[in-house]
């Protein structure tokens, strides 16, 4: 099983794809995660990595992309992987898209996480009303907003391409925790635990 979770900040992605992850017996791959082990490592790629953060530029798409190619090659991802933080943009969506292709893999679904971002930042605000370090918790909560912001520019274009591709599935994040697993368990169609190495139903 190959997934990819989206929602913006805020939206409680971490805690479903360790569900996920946890669930389903496949690899939660996160980006930073990732870029850190491969440096760590020193495989030629994390080398590069490292060259690049080292002068304080951003690791170029060929590179993370690189960088989950690799990963996604090693036994622990036999039974598939959810993606966390990746891709950003329609960009990135094209390159993993062309990787999976070269691999003979393909996603199997794209969950979006639809979520009020008016009621997100509200919840923010009324816990930093509510907190003895009041002021940090504002910070947060004007964060979050740039973080939401970001987010509609760069990321949120990703909901119609893969709605395009027939992969798109959603979930309404606002429901508490329990439900949201309910509901993402019910629109893959296959129960925890009943997933074989190689990714199908058992």
């Amino acid at each position: 099983m190959r997934l990819i979770l989206l929602g913006p900040p805020g939206a409680g992605k971490g805690t479903q794809a360790a569900r996920l992850r946890d669930g389903y017996g496949i690899c939660q791959l996160s980006t930073g995660d990732m870029l850190r082990a491969a440096v760590a490592a020193g495989t030629p790629i994390g080398l590069k990595a490292k060259d690049i953060m080292e002068r304080g530029d951003l690791v170029p798409d060929e590179v993370v992309v690189g960088i989950i190619s690799e990963r996604i090659d090693q036994p622990d991802c036999a039974n598939g992987f959810i993606l966390d933080g990746f891709p950003r943009t329609v960009a990135q969506a094209e390159a993993l898209d062309r990787l999976l292709l070269e691999k003979g893999l393909a996603l199997e679904a794209v969950i979006e996480l639809s979520v009020d971002e008016a009621i997100l930042i509200e919840r923010i605000e009324k816990r930093a009303r509510e907190s003895a370090d009041g002021p940090r918790a504002d910070d947060n909560a004007d964060a979050l907003r740039k973080r939401v912001e970001v987010y509609r520019a760069q990321t949120e274009p990703l909901i119609a391409y893969y709605e395009e591709l027939g992969l798109l599935r959603r979930v309404d994040g606002m429901a508490d925790i329990d439900t949201v697993w309910s509901e993402i368990v019910d629109v893959l169609g296959s129960a925890p635990g009943r997933q074989t190495a190689a990714g199908g139903r058992a």
